[in-house]
């Protein structure tokens, strides 16, 4: 079977490198977005799958406006590829791409649709508290993922799973069940399903304003906030930014779920839930572990922290290296 690979960030990584071991499968070359400058050098970067098609010796095309760059739409045309594998490509294909293959462009999608259409489904199942989610494989039609159905694997949501942890659980799950997809497709032992668009939801873009935490919401709220957006929510300390990437919500409804080595945190959970102050307000510094914070509702934990200027450091750490007294208040971001 041959196959033509769209797909840029780390995500999609995991379904390129299965389809490049797979003996049955020729990878006929990659699309993947334009090289980005990056970092404090401002050096021009190749996505995570310009990388493996280059160790690969793939031919890459990474056109700015694929709908629009004739030499590419002619060399994809040439390939006679039997499908368009679409992992996270970032760009909108038109009906004369999604009609070049004989088996159709199949996208990996990082949610059970109809459930989180759009650009951040990771994240936002994260954000919302979901305990389930997954990876669908679609047909791709015009539309922002309402594609046929094809198959779909579920996964749970851990308390403690970051959009980091999850996204890459969820690569290695698309890679296995896109391999599924492709040779049930050509067996032709699939019945694409319609999806129920009255069932849709979106996942739309991030903005800088989801990461600035606001300390009277739930402690639970918050702690999804945090790894939702992993590393990027932040607060503020004596006026500097605070950025806040890993935290352990305090409550009754979160305490029994957390593993082994929170153990001394479900001892102490009677003492801790009795500790009462503003929100944003340090209730307590926990031994060897960091500054509880109080919220809303409950409390949270501050497990992970970096002030400006400062390296990325736990919890405990920050508190003494800070000298954190009880009572300090923490700003909203």
């Amino acid at each position: 079977m041959k196959i033509v690979f769209f797909g840029t960030p780390q995500f999609a990584v995991a379904t390129l490198s299965k389809l490049l071991e797979h003996p049955e499968l020729e990878v006929l070359g990659a699309v993947t977005q334009p090289d980005k400058r990056r970092g404090r050098g401002n050096k021009t970067v190749p996505s995570p799958v310009k990388q493996i098609a280059l160790e690969h010796d793939l031919p890459i095309w990474q056109p700015s406006r694929i709908k629009k760059d004739q030499e590419t739409l002619d060399h994809l045309r040439a390939t006679h590829a039997d499908a368009f594998v679409v992992v996270a490509y970032g760009q909108i294909l038109s009906p004369e791409i999604l009609s070049m293959p004989k088996l159709g462009c199949i996208n990996v999608h990082g949610s059970l649709l109809p459930s989180y259409r759009g650009a951040a489904p990771i994240q936002w199942s994260i954000v919302n508290g979901d305990r389930l989610t997954g990876i669908t494989t679609m047909l791709m039609d015009r539309g922002m993922d309402t594609g046929d159905m094809l198959l779909k694997a579920e996964t749970e949501i851990k308390l403690l799973d970051n959009a980091h942890d999850l996204a890459a659980k969820l690569a290695l799950q698309g890679a296995d069940l896109l391999i599924e997809t492709l040779f049930k497709l050509e067996q032709k032992v699939i019945t694409p399903i319609p999806q129920d668009n009255a069932q849709a939801t979106y996942a739309r873009l991030i903005d800088k304003a989801d990461f600035a935490i606001n300390w009277s919401k739930s402690a639970l709220e918050i702690h999804n906030q945090v790894r939702g957006f992993f590393p990027n929510c932040v607060a503020k300390l004596q006026d500097k930014k605070l950025k806040i990437s890993a935290t352990v919500p305090i409550t009754e409804a979160t305490i029994k779920d957390l593993p082994e080595k929170y153990s001394s945190l479900k001892q102490q959970y009677s003492e801790l839930a009795s500790l009462k102050g503003e929100p944003g307000e340090i209730v307590k510094n926990v031994k060897n572990l960091g500054a509880l914070v109080q919220t809303g509702s409950g409390s949270l934990l501050l497990e992970q922290v970096q002030l400006a200027g400062k390296r990325s450091q736990s919890g405990w750490d920050f508190v003494n290296g800070m000298r954190l007294q009880e009572g300090t208040k923490i700003d909203n971001g």
